[in-house]
């Protein structure tokens, strides 16, 4: 399977990590994240519209919204989920002590279509996820919003929390398996919730896709060897997304940092810069090879980015953008990924 990488943008005012990235339409959103350690660089909301199918002739601008009294704290290692118009985050880290960021459960909501915030609080007397950062969320594509994982105050967390955005109203499911982790991947595709990737505060985890079936609220995984032949390497701080290429279901996952950093959140650890792909029927790996539109260096490798989908003329394709690079660089630029065997 070829894929070609399209250069869309490079902007100082999206240069950071840590942040969140979602796709409505043909416009790119861009929220949160630090550009120095441990410093939320803003509380501003970014947009790039992605105008034509080679990426070209985009711009960056800083969102206007109709609410500027109200909208969420600056954050770093929040997370996002998409449903109609609307943009989910919860929590993430933030504050002089750079805590979790603590709001009983709430969810701050961005509609697009209004460029407004919106804090919308669970309904009462509700049992609701803790705080937390580098976690993940993904969406079902009707009502149902996934919270997994990530850094509470302290530890890690391995948890499975559901809200329904029409009852307002949270529930824990089962635990995933395997180790409590940070910096984890999800994505919803075939009725199911995937999971791969994270660290668990000794190593990054690879080797097995993990699936949650909501219909009998448990979990089973597949084990591949995670030896960058048989399959992807262990990674975190990466992506996992339900892209359709020839009419079936992949799992794409991409970048990630390999190995921490020595010096904690104020390094970089070793960086990844492949793409690899699952098929989700046949149980299957396989490694992209990937190709500069125009030659030209390829993306560099990074983790701590943020990527969500896009539907193209061509098919479904993959947007990047931001991240931290293996030389402790907050990068800026914006990358459109899209498939050949569509």
């Amino acid at each position: 399977m070829k894929a070609t990488w399209t250069a869309v943008n490079s902007s100082e005012q999206l240069q950071r990590s840590s942040h969140n990235v979602a796709v409505i339409d043909s416009s790119v959103y861009v929220f949160g994240g630090e550009l120095k350690p441990r410093q939320p660089r803003d509380d501003d909301i970014f947009v790039i519209p992605i105008k034509h199918q080679d990426g070209k002739d985009t711009t960056v601008a800083k969102v206007t919204t109709s609410t500027e009294e109200s909208r969420p704290s600056p954050r770093v290692g929040s997370a996002v989920a998409k449903l109609g118009t609307k943009l989910y985050f919860f929590s993430g880290r933030g504050g002089e002590a750079m805590a979790p960021v603590k709001e009983q459960g709430a969810l701050w909501i961005f509609d697009t279509s209004k460029s407004d915030w919106k804090l919308e609080s669970p309904s009462a007397d509700q049992a609701y996820p803790e705080a937390r950062s580098y976690h993940a969320m993904t969406c079902d594509g009707e009502k149902t919003i996934y919270v997994h994982a990530g850094y509470p105050e302290k530890g890690r967390l391995a948890d499975l929390w559901a809200y329904d955005t029409h009852a307002k109203t949270w529930k824990e499911h089962a635990g995933a398996p395997g180790t409590s982790r940070g910096g984890p991947s999800i994505a919803f595709a075939e009725g199911k919730l995937w999971r791969m990737n994270g660290f668990d505060g000794e190593k990054e985890v690879g080797g097995s896709v993990d699936c949650y079936d909501p219909h009998s609220n448990t979990w089973s995984s597949k084990t591949f060897d995670a030896d960058g032949k048989a399959g992807p390497g262990a990674r975190s701080v990466a992506t996992l997304l339900p892209v359709k290429i020839g009419g079936k279901t992949y799992l794409v996952t991409l970048f990630g940092e390999s190995d921490p950093s020595s010096l904690g959140h104020q390094g970089a650890g070793k960086m990844l810069s492949d793409v690899w792909a699952y098929d989700v029927s046949a149980d299957k790996w396989q490694q992209i090879d990937t190709e500069v539109q125009g030659g030209g260096s390829a993306p560099a490798a990074r983790g701590w980015f943020d990527a969500d989908v896009m539907e193209t003329s061509s098919g479904e394709a993959i947007v990047v953008s931001g991240g931290l690079a293996e030389q402790n660089e907050r990068l800026g630029d914006t990358w459109l990924l899209n498939f050949k065997n569509q």
